[in-house]
């Protein structure tokens, strides 16, 4: 399940939810502030390595055109994915949309982490076995920590820092996620960028599941720890190559067999509410273009079939 669940909300949540994260566990696990990424400089990271495979799709009115675009929020830098079709898209765009406006918000994150992430009086030792606490400190040490460290974090927490770590020490950075790319670009063109939802907002979807499935996600995890990296290679490489029905088989048709909460919660609602939003800036006119994790806009609850049926067309950018 760690293929499904621990990598998918890994990269689910926003990239800089991650980063923000790992950074605020340096109190209590300094070893996870060695391997948390920077932040991505807006002023360097503008391009993404050539590609084709990434799809892109369009909504149009009368006078309003809205681009989607799926994204993954970890990758190798190498990973090729900019395109033509995407560059005139972005181009075109009077403003720019992503999940939440501004990916290293730490003054929205830390209430809620340290309201949602930590709980020393009901630790990890309390709610897992004596061999599921030796393969947290199994796993805890591999990533240059330990199970003692992580004793004090709600499920949730624990499992995404690991998660995390695991894929960053494979080589899958934050910054060179497909939305920090595109965030840094479109800061550079000066025009405006919004966001679907807030930071308190996004970590607040994971954190508030309940204990039970915080806690599958993390036993779940345990057990694959080694094979998170390859899963991601598997999702990216999907992705990257445009293989929608592989990556909605990889990211929401067995997360949705295995973890129905976490279905609803990271996909079902948001796409619905993303709906309800697009909807609301075609009322309006002009260009913007849209960037979303990849999972959002593949399957039987993607913003397309969504729309769809709210009676909006959506059509596939060709080159």
């Amino acid at each position: 399940m760690i293929r499904r669940l621990w990598s998918r909300a890994s990269v689910s949540v926003a990239a800089s939810t991650a980063v923000l994260a790992a950074a605020l566990l340096a109190p209590t696990t300094p070893a996870f502030a060695q391997t948390a990424p920077a932040a991505a400089d807006p002023a360097a990271v503008v391009a993404a390595p050539a590609g084709s495979g990434p799809r892109l799709w369009v909504v149009k009115d009368e006078d309003s055109t809205l681009y989607l675009f799926g994204t993954v929020h970890v990758l190798k830098p190498e990973t090729p994915w900019g395109s033509a079709k995407l560059d005139r898209a972005f181009a075109s765009a009077d403003e720019y949309w992503f999940e939440i406006a501004d990916l290293n918000d730490v003054a929205g994150a830390v209430p809620i982490f340290q309201a949602k992430g930590v709980s020393p009086d009901r630790p990890l030792s309390s709610l897992l076995t004596a061999e599921e606490l030796a393969d947290l400190d199994a796993a805890a040490r591999q990533v240059g920590s330990t199970g003692a460290a992580l004793d004090p974090l709600r499920p949730w927490f624990a499992a995404l820092q690991l998660a995390i770590a695991s894929i960053t020490k494979a080589g899958y950075l934050p910054q060179n996620g497909g939305d920090q790319v595109l965030h840094a670009r479109a800061a550079a063109t000066g025009k405006p960028i919004k966001g679907f939802e807030t930071m308190s907002q996004q970590i607040g979807f994971i954190a508030d599941m309940s204990e039970e499935a915080q806690l599958a996600m993390l036993r779940s995890g345990l057990k694959e720890f080694d094979q998170a990296p390859e899963f991601l290679g598997r999702m990216v490489g999907a992705w990257s190559t445009g293989d929608v029905d592989g990556l909605d088989a990889l990211i929401g048709r067995e997360m949705k067999d295995q973890s129905p909460e976490m279905y609803e919660v990271m996909l079902t609602r948001r796409n619905a509410d993303w709906t309800q939003q697009i909807l609301t800036l075609l009322e309006g006119s002009g260009t913007a273009f849209i960037s979303v994790g990849a999972g959002h806009l593949a399957g039987a609850d993607s913003l397309q079939t969504m729309l769809a049926k709210r009676g909006v067309k959506v059509e596939e950018v060709r080159d």
